[in-house]
């Protein structure tokens, strides 16, 4: 469950609740949970994670107290107990509180309660059998107790259940196929389901705490305690406890305590526990760190630019939550089906088991026990769990990649794109574009430059810090300016002592005066070598040209080559000038459409989403229209607040070739779901047909769906292997 849901508009009365609930480790028990709390008068926007184990939802507390849903979910069979988001309470003194590592711990899954039920009722069948060896006599007798200690457990849970609003789930078709199976004096094969049935519980439980494990081990990474500089000195405190503004020592081969900016030191950082890229990144003044990083060599001082509860490492696993929190469309059909399948398979059973003897006087016994049979064969728990158990494994190895998805919806949409749409400065290429040129129409170059970089003062777009920064090394000073406006995807225009200075695109500054042929000649040489050339103008009347550069970045090509081996077309949608969009295109190998305005990249997106789903790759800032009108968006971003938070997916690495990956992991997902579908079901199939026409009973009924059960996990958890070929790590 995500902390920022906490932060949600909410009305006066409600409360935000957040609980983590023990022995929730399917998306049946999640559906169980969900619907028991939808019950209770005033709770609202219900949010169950069984991959966490966590349940959040909004009370009005004076309809109903939280112990009311507290109760209703011990009923359930489940443990619960609140948790408080974290808080970092700014200067205040004290040891780190251990609250909430308190309720992550988790006993060994030995030693959890169905596997003391497991132990008990195996150790019942086996005293069962050998006192059946003795006293054949005692077969019905002997087998009884462990039957009956498994349907008083799970016979509990299945009528507190019903009572909840589920009343066909799991337990409730496992106690009545034991009752008719004690009934008809079938004890052992009741004994026996009851105890395959536990087993296929523990087993469950055992994938999903491993599954789990991967989120906890990430919010390990960042340390519990920082070197905080303070006089000169530096002192030991929590580094839950840091301060935005504070001043920290990492030391080599410590891990980096906050996210923050270097201000002190040279080194190199391992950012594989953040981002996944094994090179060590070197590191100096004014670089960005992230927390959970690991310092290499050189002693750095790092100023907080991020409390801990807003690190990069919590920003993503609240991400991944979120993440698994959605369901993907797969999962939410599957459901609408199981919902409708369950119903009709007990009344199939129910017929089964009535009809034959009414209608052809068959044994009465005989098609009970294949009727009863047929309810463990309906039990839906192997195809429900097959499209969650692979979606938030693909979502955890991602993860450790650097490529965050933010949910089982854009997992699988991203599969099946046919086009992916990538923008081009700060995406295809690095970002850090550089004046290459510059040529004086009027005046001197470094008069003109000086106009130019008064203009762009204080700009946040790439040229603009492009032409700030040559200002700056040619040692050239910033003039005042005043009336400062934007003419987007045009140019910008301040007013410098009385003069109003533009500078823009070549189309605009022959909007307001014709260029002289030289310049004009200069301007196509330029584009042509793919460099952007913009005009400086001074009242309308061009000043000079100034032609800058930003290379692609080195994988580009590559990942365009990933893609088309993919199968997926690739287009580059840039506000740049054609023929400079075409160079870099061409040098690229991918289609371009270049001179597009914000407005038009959105109608690109919309004209190649109405053939086939189309991504939109951007930095995550000034493409976010574009970003939210694709059929999924990717952000290139390492670590930002935007790359996290805009699109449907980031690249924290910002790598081109992490856009082919992201489609090889959603395409290997999707296999998994299809293959998962496929065993559920055709292990059905199959034992339909044997229960009904009596070559298989109960025992191996149950035996078919735990085994479905454990298949489907184990074949979600394959997936962690994962290998992204072509894709360094």
């Amino acid at each position: 469950m995500a902390y920022d849901e906490l932060t949600r508009p909410e009305t006066p009365a409600s409360t935000p609740l957040r609980y983590r609930v023990e022995g929730m480790d399917c998306p049946s028990c999640a559906s169980k949970i969900e619907t028991a709390v939808g019950r209770v008068a005033g709770a609202q926007d219900i949010r169950v994670n069984y991959g966490t184990q966590m349940l959040a939802f909004r009370l009005d507390e004076a309809a109903s107290p939280r112990s009311q849903v507290e109760a209703q979910i011990r009923k359930l069979g489940y443990g619960i107990a609140p948790v408080e988001a974290p808080r970092v309470e700014a200067g205040e003194p004290g040891p780190l509180p251990d609250d909430n590592a308190r309720s992550t711990a988790r006993p060994p899954w030995w030693k959890s309660a169905k596997a003391r039920l497991a132990a008990s009722i195996g150790a019942l069948i086996a005293g069962a059998f050998a006192a059946t060896l003795a006293v054949p006599a005692l077969d019905h007798w002997a087998y009884l107790p462990a039957a009956l200690v498994g349907l008083a457990f799970f016979g509990r849970k299945a009528f507190a259940a019903a009572r909840a609003g589920s009343p066909f789930s799991i337990e409730m078709l496992m106690s009545i196929a034991t009752v008719g199976a004690i009934l008809i004096g079938a004890t052992s094969e009741a004994a026996v389901v009851v105890f395959l049935f536990t087993i296929g519980e523990l087993l469950e439980n055992v994938a999903a705490g491993r599954a789990r494990a991967g989120i906890e081990a990430l919010g390990s990474l960042v340390p519990r305690t920082a070197l905080l500089i303070e006089g000169g000195a530096a002192r030991e405190v929590p580094a839950a406890r840091l301060k935005v503004g504070d001043l920290v020592l990492v030391r080599p081969g410590d891990r980096v305590s906050a996210d923050g900016e270097v201000v002190e030191g040279e080194s190199e950082i391992d950012e594989s526990p953040v981002t996944g890229e094994s090179v060590p990144v070197p590191k100096a003044e004014g670089a960005a760190v992230f927390a959970g990083s690991v310092n290499a060599s050189g002693a750095l001082q790092v100023r907080v630019s991020k409390p801990a509860s807003d690190n990069t490492i919590a920003r993503i696993i609240r991400l991944v939550e979120e993440a698994q929190e959605a369901k993907a469309p797969t999962a939410r059909f599957i459901e609408r089906f199981s919902a409708i399948y369950t119903p009709a398979a007990v009344a199939v059973a129910a017929l089964v088991a009535i009809l034959p003897p009414l209608l052809l006087g068959a044994d009465w016994d005989t098609w009970i026990y294949r009727g009863l049979a047929l309810l463990l064969v309906a039990c839906p728990c192997a195809l429900v769990l097959s499209t969650p158990a692979a979606i938030a494994s693909g979502l955890a190895v991602g993860t450790r990649r650097g490529l965050l998805v933010k949910g089982g919806g854009a997992l699988e949409t991203i599969g099946r794109i046919h086009t992916v749409a990538f923008d081009k400065t700060g995406t295809l290429t690095e970002g850090r574009p550089r004046v290459t040129d510059l040529m004086a129409l009027t005046g001197t170059e470094r008069t003109m430059l000086g106009q130019a970089a008064a203009v762009e003062n204080g700009s946040s777009h790439p040229l603009g810090r492009a032409i700030l920064e040559r200002a700056a090394a040619d040692t050239i000073p910033l003039r005042p300016t005043k009336d400062a406006r934007a003419i987007p995807g045009k140019a910008v225009e301040a007013v410098i002592m009385g003069k109003r200075v533009s500078v823009g695109s070549p189309s605009f500054a022959a909007q307001q005066a014709p260029l002289p042929a030289s310049a004009e000649a200069a301007v196509a040489r330029w584009e042509h070598e793919g460099k952007t050339v913009v005009v400086v103008a001074v009242d309308g009347t061009p000043s000079g040209l100034i032609a800058v550069r930003d290379e692609p970045r080195a994988d580009a090509a590559e990942g365009i080559r990933a893609l088309s081996a993919l199968g997926v077309r690739s287009v580059m949608l840039t506000g740049d000038n054609p023929r400079t969009g075409q160079a870099i295109a061409d040098a690229l190998g991918l289609e371009v459409k270049a001179g597009l305005l914000p407005e038009d990249k959105l109608r690109e997106i919309g004209t190649l989403k109405a053939q086939a789903p189309v991504a939109m790759v951007g930095d995550g800032i000034n493409d976010a229209p574009a970003l939210a009108a694709a059929s999924v968006g990717v952000a290139m971003g390492g670590g930002t607040d935007v790359a996290l938070e805009t699109a449907d997916a980031a690249l924290l690495n910002s790598r081109v070739m992490d856009v082919a990956a992201l489609v090889g992991l959603s395409r290997a997902t999707l296999a998994n779901i299809h293959q998962n579908v496929a065993v559920a079901l055709g292990l059905k199939a199959v034992f339909l047909v044997t229960t009904v026409v009596g070559i298989t009973g109960l025992w191996p009924a149950v035996l078919a769906d735990t085994g479905a059960t454990v298949l489907v996990t184990l074949n979600a958890l394959r997936l962690l292997r994962y290998r992204f070929h072509g894709v360094t790590a």
